[in-house]
């Protein structure tokens, strides 16, 4: 089972841009999570055809279960 955080946010020109995180640390803390997203937002770094980060959107974690079948 692969877990991953995805991270949302809204662009300068209202566009939905995401990150990803694989194997976050659990249990997830909302507190953190709020805090990080928001130094994202400030620092800049990450720039999208969309504009730059201005706003958190959601945040949530995905669990996905994968089961691979040999074909003969």
């Amino acid at each position: 089972m692969a877990k991953t955080l995805e991270l949302h946010f809204n662009t300068e020109l209202g566009k939905t841009v995401s990150l990803s995180v694989e194997n976050p640390k659990e249990p997830i803390d909302e507190a953190v999570v709020k805090q990080s997203m928001a130094q994202i937002i400030a620092s800049e770094i990450f720039t999208t055809p969309g504009g730059k980060f201005v706003t958190a959107k959601l945040a949530r974690v995905v669990d996905r279960n994968v089961t691979d079948y040999e074909l003969v």
